[in-house]
């Protein structure tokens, strides 16, 4: 924001293009809104609310806090212990990581981007190796063993990078709906894809996620765009059911709508009992969120709170390594 107002200051014209309102609020003077390609208004920054920019973007009131009620975890579905890593120039990123995470809770992660967040969900889900330590994911111990493995143990995630780790581009946007349940009935018998079900299954949820454009069943995952990518990869492991959700930056490139709507189903599979985790570089987003909050720094946990208990000022001084009293 510094930047923009240098620029302005001397003279210079900026276009800032956002989803974010606390950074249209922050930065502009005036903001244009648009919807489905259409031009809806142009309003004066400093005379309307936050709620009331999230309107007119998405075309109805949304609601910026997430209406979520406190309950009793039950019992640990993952722990990390001591685990350890490096990446690939060999350097340790991971230096002794320890969390649990509950079923019927969302335990949000909170760290600055490079403190081990990405090594970490990558041993989670099996796309990366641990040089010591164990996850147990109901007491088994399934540390480095593979994506699948892992999936079938009941680990489900939504990745930091769509398109690298989230979608198969190259494919239709029904067959990335059921990547890894496409050899499964009622998808497939004798190793032959029932192509019927298989539609219906893309349909209902492009329906239910509001996966755009209407009708994309057999649009290439690539085609899309980056929130509705996003949605696809969603919808598929919302829907997965599995006992453990990894959501890491699950609302990346979507707009204020969309958010408010992945929000709810985060919060509606941690009350039908799943066990949540979350990492997200939105503060926001990891305190309207979390049951639980842990803080990530130098590949450790380096503090604890409650969701409720949690503001920034906290937050901000446990990720950039200080401590509070």
């Amino acid at each position: 924001m510094l930047i923009i107002q240098h620029l302005t200051a001397a003279g210079k014209s900026v276009i800032l293009i956002t989803h974010k309102l606390k950074e249209i609020k922050q930065s502009s003077d005036y903001c244009t809104i648009i919807r489905r390609g259409k031009y809806i208004d142009t309003v004066k920054v400093s005379d309307v609310s936050e709620d009331d920019l999230a309107a007119l973007m998405v075309g109805r009131r949304v609601s910026s806090k997430v209406d979520k009620k406190e309950q009793e975890p039950g019992e640990v579905v993952l722990e990390v212990k001591d685990l350890h890593a490096r990446d690939y120039r060999g350097v340790e990123v991971l230096k002794g990581l320890n969390l649990t995470v509950r079923a019927g809770e969302i335990l949000g992660l909170a760290g600055i981007d490079g403190n081990g967040q990405s090594q970490l969900v990558e041993i989670l889900t099996g796309l990366g190796k641990a040089s010591s330590g164990e996850v147990l994911m109901h007491g088994e111990n399934i540390v480095n063993h593979t994506p699948k493995y892992i999936f079938e143990k009941g680990v489900s995630s939504i990745p930091e990078d769509r398109q690298k780790h989230g979608l198969v581009l190259d494919f239709s946007v029904k067959e990335n709906l059921i990547l890894q349940n496409f050899s499964k009935e009622p998808y497939a018998r004798h190793g032959i894809l029932n192509q019927k079900v298989i539609r219906e299954h893309a349909t209902e949820l492009i329906r239910d996620f509001d996966i755009r454009p209407v009708g994309c069943e057999d649009r290439l995952g690539g085609a899309l765009s980056g929130g509705n990518q996003q949605k696809v990869i969603i919808a598929r492991e919302v829907t997965n059911d599995k006992d453990l959700l990894i959501a890491f930056n699950p609302t990346r490139g979507l707009d204020v709508g969309a958010i408010e709507f992945v929000h709810k189903y985060l919060v509606q599979q941690r009350n039908k009992g799943r066990a949540i985790l979350l990492i997200s570089f939105e503060l926001d987003e990891i305190m309207g969120l979390s049951d639980r909050i842990n803080v990530i720094f130098d590949g450790k946990i380096d503090g604890a709170m409650s969701g409720k208990d949690a503001d920034e000022y906290k937050l901000g001084l446990l990720m950039a390594g200080g401590k509070t009293e």
